[in-house]
């Protein structure tokens, strides 16, 4: 049949049944194959004598062919596992694998799981590891040194376990491609997201939020808006949540036109605020040229300013400082005339940070 259940019918369900289905709680690497591998923190390795150790216990998924399934494999107790002695005509790599066996597809006579060491080829200098048979899980390496009369274990053995998760699970190690679109790994120092289709890719998650421009609006409380005219600006914001970072730069030009009105400027944010709108998210410096003409002249000046929220949209930049040529300017917000009459070449040039009003 090529419709199989399993706890179904009265009779005749077989092992391959088993294994087949119950791969379906597995992470997919194929239509029917799954992702083998130990259960983190399973199958440790500790030595035992000079050239004995054992296995700990732990579980782990042993794939094989398509048809033949995913073995699941549980070690109950620990395995004393036994490696050649040395000897005198050079070293050697053994590996020790987890082992299927199952008469039906191999011939062995056997239906069992087994934890084998495939013993490498000696050589004078570069040793190599043995290939893994098939239907094997690799769970580490060990060298064994010439003419050695025991095996340092804390220095001798080379991890070569790698980690499985059921469905769903986040699989904690890098190094291979996803199945299906949402499936998660855990890649050392970040976590990572699977996009899903022919050419998909590993992700970071949640997706790095990249800076952007953005052209702030320049208005007044009242009265009749200023116009930029031929003003540059250079305003950047970056948000993570509802945390909202910006920079904002702008330089007034030949043609900005300040109007008259003595009335608050606001500058549009990149998005909308909370309905905290009187908290202070930044700092300005204000930035005033020296203008030669008409006489007297007039030295350039420079200020500070807190920018503060006092709409959902925008904010204020109110002057929290002395001027730097020691003038008394007094308090309030920047407009047309305060603190100083604006003119070109004037600029401001701050930062800040506030809470959006909705998530990025």
């Amino acid at each position: 049949m090529t419709i199989r259940t399993v706890w179904h019918a009265p009779t005749g369900q077989t092992p391959e049944d088993t294994r087949l289905a119950t791969s379906a709680l597995l992470t997919p690497v194929g239509a029917l194959t799954s992702r083998g591998g130990v259960l983190p923190g399973g199958l440790e390795l500790k030595g035992l004598g000079a050239f004995q150790c054992q296995i700990m216990p732990g579980r782990a998924v042993v794939q094989t062919g398509d048809r033949q399934g995913a073995y699941l494999v549980v070690v109950t107790e620990d395995e004393t596992v036994t490696l050649a002695p040395s000897s005198p005509d050079g070293s050697r790599k053994d590996r020790i694998v987890l082992a299927i066996e199952d008469n039906p597809y191999d011939a062995s006579g056997a239906a069992r799981a087994v934890i084998k060491v495939i013993q490498g080829v000696t050589a004078v200098t570069g040793p190599q590891e043995p290939a893994a048979p098939p239907n094997t899980l690799p769970l580490f390496t060990v060298t064994v040194a010439r003419n050695a009369g025991h095996i340092d274990w804390a220095t001798a053995v080379e991890n070569r376990r790698y980690p499985t998760a059921a469905l769903g699970g986040i699989v904690p190690t890098g190094g291979f491609n996803g199945w299906y679109k949402g499936q998660y790994r855990d890649n050392g120092d970040r976590l990572e997201r699977w996009t899903g289709g022919q050419n998909g890719a590993w992700e970071t998650y949640p997706r790095p939020q990249a800076w952007r421009p953005w052209t702030p609006s320049w208005t007044v409380a009242s009265g009749t808006n200023p116009v930029p005219g031929n003003w540059t600006h250079d305003c950047w914001y970056v948000q993570n949540g509802l945390t909202v970072h910006f920079t904002f730069r702008v330089v007034f030009g030949s043609t900005t036109n300040f109007q008259s009105s003595t009335t608050n400027w606001r500058f549009g944010l990149p998005v909308a605020s909370t309905a905290r709108h009187t908290h202070g998210i930044g700092f300005a410096e204000l930035h005033h040229v020296a203008v030669p003409t008409p006489l007297p002249a007039k030295p350039s000046d420079r200020g500070v300013g807190r920018m503060r929220i006092t709409g959902a949209n925008w904010f204020e930049i109110e002057l929290s400082s002395g001027l730097a040529r020691g003038a008394a300017p007094g308090i309030g917000i920047i407009d047309a005339a305060f603190p100083w009459a604006w003119t070109n070449g004037d600029h401001i040039v701050g930062s800040g940070t506030y809470e959006a009003a909705t998530p990025a």
